[in-house]
């Protein structure tokens, strides 16, 4: 088992880190708010340099890890597109990508993309998808919207792997971020003559918010990889990943907030713009509760495999051994 992205696709990652910030970096999240309808076309440059839709994610290892980079880079500058989704289009539908989707009322933050979309749920059910038209704002939507289904088949258990896991390395992207800003604030700013960063409490919940990110890191490979090698167990790594991510954004957006203090929630910081825009990513299409009941029913009493099964194990008898 190798989880480590090649050399190639951590060089492509890089690439189009550099090229997002060209291209406006924390200004194109402020220019999508402002001109919706024009949020594609702030991009489209970058993403035509980058040859981002020539990538094959279902059909060659290194090119799925080098999608993997890209949501992860995209989730940095909180880029205003669906990199994920249309990274992870089916093969074998006539789409440009493919949201995941539950319950009555499915939604996905496509709107004002004018593209062909695919939905499929958990259990495999795939359907067309188009969003509905909205007169709301992007402050309150985040570019989410309601979508209209019509059914197509019952094939596509296969999608739902990758439609989970490549939105969850838009979101560590965006942890990255979050520690990014948290550091360079706790560093510039003072409390009692001396920078916050000196204050123990600041360094322990630095250190808590680190681990969280670090541990995400290294289960969003772990489950990149489940998917890359086809494995049965793919879907249930990758719930198991949506919760770890789940868990350790609730824990470094806390921290980067608490130690932002009022300005964290003000549009003048970052922070505020990152952690809007990360909420559709952290309630669709299962929140915490939703995700975990959701990997409880499918794997029952016969537990996780693999890396997801080891750490629980391991946690398991780290508690016996206190006991």
């Amino acid at each position: 088992m190798q989880i480590e992205l090649s050399a190639e696709a951590t060089e492509y990652g890089s690439l189009a880190l550099r090229a997002f910030e060209a291209a406006g970096g924390d200004e194109l999240i402020q220019r999508a708010e402002l001109d919706p309808a024009g949020r594609a076309d702030l991009v489209t440059e970058v993403f035509d340099g980058l040859g981002a839709w020539e990538l094959d994610p279902r059909g060659d290892a290194e090119e799925l890890e080098a999608a993997a980079a890209l949501c992860r880079s995209a989730g940095y500058w909180a880029v205003p597109y669906p990199v994920a989704e249309r990274l992870a289009r089916p093969a074998d539908l006539d789409v440009d990508g493919l949201v995941v989707v539950t319950g009555p009322a499915p939604k996905g933050a496509i709107s004002d993309v004018d593209l062909r979309w695919a939905a499929v749920t958990l259990d495999g059910e795939r359907s067309s998808a188009v969003p509905r038209p909205t007169d709301a704002s992007p402050r309150t939507t985040a570019f989410v919207a309601s979508l209209d289904l019509q059914p197509l088949d019952k094939d596509g258990a296969a999608d739902v792997a990758l439609g989970l896991v490549l939105p969850c390395w838009t979101l560590l992207g965006m942890l990255d971020r979050a520690l990014d800003l948290t550091r360079s604030h706790v560093l510039l700013r003072e409390q009692f003559g001396q920078p916050l960063a000196r204050l123990q409490s600041v360094q322990f919940q630095l250190t808590d918010a680190e681990l969280e990110r670090s541990g995400l890191d290294i289960l969003a490979k772990y489950a990149l990889w489940s998917v890359q090698a086809g494995r049965p167990d793919a879907l249930a790594d990758a719930l198991s990943l949506r919760v770890a991510a789940l868990d350790a954004a609730d824990t470094v957006f806390r921290v980067a907030h608490q130690l932002h203090g009022a300005s964290g929630f003000c549009d003048e910081t970052q922070l505020s713009w990152l952690s809007r825009y990360s909420l559709p990513l952290r309630r669709l299409p299962l929140g915490p509760s939703g995700t975990l009941d959701e990997l409880t029913r499918r794997i029952g009493t016969a537990g996780l495999t693999g890396l997801f099964g080891d750490a629980l194990h391991e946690g398991v008898s780290d508690a016996e051994r206190v006991s």
